[in-house]
């Protein structure tokens, strides 16, 4: 440890109160501080907080009462609340029932189709369902399909609220029946004169309009060929058009992939369901429509999510929205039936952060995501939710589902060529005038350090190598 922070760490020490020591002068990392100068971002638009998980002063402390914007860092607190309240073996079901008898393979009466807001439904899951479905017996389904999404109750969510982006898949609501997070994966291969655009399967009711061609400047860069190209999505009689625009340059030869959200979830989970019944062979005489199971209804088939730990690697390794939505709606409803479901989730939140002797003052919860302008927490929060995890039974599924930095998920190309690589468990989260990081460092002389940085300022989409320069520092000590 560096002379200058083994001075900091006693005189930190002497205050005898945990989280209260302030950064001034040398103490502040110089690379750090170099960073944030380099950027144009003064320490006043910054927090944070080092701390030693064995020790209970912090190493570094700078406006850790201040409740800053995190970003997606607020996928970190949704996680730990989960793992605590739910418990590392909880699952998501998704189940079939059926009112009528079966009789040469058709079903006399409706089908029923029980979400509870699995965010892993995938196509192949809904296929290997309907599969299931169909060794019950049952080709033609004689009555409607009647989706009952009751478990969550949701308010109206506007794709376009955020940043006027809707078919963004980020910007997809949570829906009690959804399939790959709301969102369709679009296979592009570029051709002499444009492109063909497909995906498998189509959605019933999606059309897709390609008008994707070649332009003949070939100085023209393709890093990311989505930048030369455009989505809009119109309603019609027969479905929903999405019209796929642009030029690409001659330099974007390589397919790639196009992810997109034309539809809302439950438009989707319907075209995935149609398409998918079709392929096996099924008929459906009725119509889809949400309604309640009735309590007579007899159970034919179900999906079993992957458990919670899984499912939170993937929403904290590549930081996905539409998974937190759900993890946090799923909080509420569990703990409210019939309630707001996000808003109840925010309570249960807040409730077990308190029980867990974590401070809340300027906790702001919206989604659980961090997508969100109105989201707050304080570095002081993030820290002692950290100690709090490190401590907990649950710690382990808590750290591997943070990207590793160098190493994996969306911290992959953190200080990748740097001694520091594969030694930190970090989340970050960006948005216009934010950029934050959270999680635990081991450094050097073996001990594993909670850190925090929080960045709200109009130029934190510059504060990258801040984020990094800490991590360096920490690891060093």
């Amino acid at each position: 440890m560096p002379p200058s922070a083994r001075l900091l760490h006693l005189a930190c020490a002497m205050t005898l109160l945990a989280g209260t020591c302030q950064a001034h002068g040398e103490a502040w990392p110089a690379n750090l501080d170099a960073s944030l100068t380099r950027a144009g971002i003064p320490r006043s638009a910054t927090s944070l907080l080092v701390r030693d998980l064995d020790g209970s002063a912090a190493l570094v402390s700078h406006r850790t009462g201040e409740a800053m914007n995190p970003a997606s860092v607020m996928k970190l607190v949704t996680a730990y609340v989960a793992l605590d309240q739910l418990g590392p073996s909880f699952t998501w079901k998704t189940r079939i029932a059926a009112s009528g008898d079966i009789r040469t393979e058709t079903l006399n009466g409706n089908l029923f189709i029980v979400g509870s807001g699995d965010p892993r439904l995938s196509r192949e899951r809904l296929w290997l369902l309907l599969r299931d479905l169909r060794s019950r017996g049952i080709r033609h389904i004689d009555g409607d399909v009647i989706t009952d999404r009751n478990f969550f109750r949701l308010p109206p969510h506007d794709p376009a609220a955020f940043d006027q982006r809707p078919l963004r898949p980020y910007n997809v609501g949570a829906d009690t029946l959804t399939v790959d997070y709301g969102a369709i994966q679009l296979r592009v291969t570029p051709m002499t004169t444009g492109a063909t655009v497909g995906t498998d399967p189509l959605p019933a009711g999606l059309l897709l309009n390609n008008r994707i061609r070649r332009n003949g400047n070939g100085n023209s860069n393709c890093t990311d060929p989505l930048t030369h190209l455009t989505a809009t999505a119109t309603d019609t009689i027969a479905g929903t058009l999405l019209t796929l625009d642009g030029s690409l340059p001659p330099s974007c030869s390589e397919v790639f992939d196009w992810n997109l959200a034309p539809i809302p979830p439950r438009q989707l989970f319907e075209g995935m369901f149609r398409t998918l019944w079709q392929e096996l062979g099924g008929e459906i005489s009725g119509r889809f429509r949400d309604g309640r199971t009735p309590p007579d209804a007899r159970p034919l088939a179900e999906s079993v999510s992957p458990s919670l730990p899984e499912v939170l690697r993937d929403m904290n390794k590549w930081s996905n929205n539409v998974i937190a939505r759900h993890v946090l709606a799923t909080l509420g409803a569990s703990a409210e039936p019939d309630q707001d479901a996000p808003a109840a989730g925010a309570r249960r939140v807040q409730r077990t952060l308190a029980a867990s002797g974590v401070a809340t003052d300027g906790l702001v919860v919206e989604n659980g995501a961090g997508l969100s302008r109105t989201e707050r927490i304080t570095a002081n929060t993030l820290g002692q939710v950290l100690v709090a995890a490190w401590r907990s039974p649950t710690m382990p599924e808590l750290l591997s589902s943070l990207p590793i930095a160098g190493r994996d998920g969306t911290a992959r190309r953190r200080v990748a060529n740097s001694p520091a690589a594969g030694y930190a468990h970090v989340k970050t989260g960006t948005l216009d005038g934010v950029r934050s990081m959270a999680g635990y460092v081991l450094a050097r002389n073996g001990h594993r350090y909670a850190v925090v940085l929080m960045i709200n300022h109009p130029n934190a989409g510059a504060a990258r190598d801040a984020q990094d320069a800490l991590l360096e520092w920490v690891a060093g000590l």
